[in-house]
């Protein structure tokens, strides 16, 4: 199991209590909860990952369970990891949620990726003479 399973779906449960439109994507080896388009809460491996904001950070890692993300080996200011010491109860778990909705608003999206298309722009000089050359009998 690459994430805790029960946390995703007590995750579920709360935002689908408060009507909370959203999207779960598989990424980071765990599973990301985006609302509007937004990294909001997450489960990687056994624990909780919450997008909170730098206002709410200091005052986050003082709180049972809860430690800087440093998924990359550095810490994300904003986001934090909640070990599941820090989730025993509903009421902990729907604290996390609820900052992390709170910042939701306030959170940049990140830049999309651009699909890279060939049409409408230039080949670099000599690559065509190249194809033209390698391959006479295909279409261009």
């Amino acid at each position: 199991m690459p994430y805790n399973e029960q946390l995703e779906e007590r995750i579920r449960r709360f935002l689908d209590g408060k009507r909370v439109k959203h999207e779960a994507k598989r990424m980071m080896g765990g599973l990301c909860f985006m609302v509007d388009g937004k990294m909001c809460v997450g489960v990687e491996k056994n624990r909780l990952m919450a997008r909170i904001g730098p206002d709410a950070y200091d005052d986050a890692l003082t709180r049972k369970g809860c430690r800087p993300m440093d998924f990359t080996g550095r810490p994300l200011r904003g986001f934090v990891f909640v070990e599941m010491k820090g989730l025993n109860s509903d009421e902990d778990l729907a604290f996390w949620l609820e900052l992390a909705l709170a910042h939701n608003p306030s959170a940049k999206k990140s830049a999309k990726r651009r699909e890279k298309k060939m049409e409408g722009r230039k080949m670099p000089t000599g690559c065509m003479q190249f194809i033209r050359t390698s391959a006479p009998n295909w279409p261009l």
